[in-house]
């Protein structure tokens, strides 16, 4: 019973971190098209409203419970597919990191413009650039570690 509660709660998290990671990219793109302070700073609030809810706690669950799942099933932690998903997982955490700051700086200064009756500054575009190239190589890695997960590969 332990098995399936686990590997359920694995794979919801797999899916909420995959779901979300699109999501929140899909519609902060979709706001950044507007070029609208008032419409990127409320997106964006919401973006890191998800990002706390769901996507850091799926984060944290996840390696709990993928090592009850590898210790359940008596498979080495740190070697073959599981080391790789591992180091993987540290590489998405290394971009998500910045990019959950870099959407809380988009967030003020599309505020401060809104506010301000203003056009959105430099250093939003310049965030903007920076966020959505960080995106790129996390999500991928999230497609990798899904794979991984579904093959279970030899490495």
């Amino acid at each position: 019973m332990l098995q399936e509660v686990m590997l359920f709660a694995h794979v919801i998290g797999a899916c909420v971190l995959l779901g979300t990671g699109a999501g929140i990219a899909f519609f902060m793109v979709m706001a950044h098209r507007t070029n609208d302070p008032a419409v990127i700073a409320h997106t964006a609030g919401i973006v890191v409203i998800a990002d706390i809810l769901f996507t850091a706690t799926a984060v944290v669950l996840q390696p709990v419970t993928g090592y009850v799942l590898a210790r359940l099933a008596g498979w080495p932690v740190m070697e073959g597919w599981i080391g790789v998903s591992l180091a993987l997982y540290v590489f998405v955490g290394l971009f998500w990191l910045p990019v959950v700051w870099m959407q809380l700086k988009m967030r003020d200064l599309a505020v401060a413009a809104r506010d301000a009756g203003a056009v959105l500054p430099a250093s939003y575009y310049q965030l903007y650039r920076w966020w959505l190239a960080f995106g790129f190589p996390a999500f991928f890695a999230v497609l990798g570690i899904i794979w991984l997960m579904l093959t279970k590969p030899a490495v």
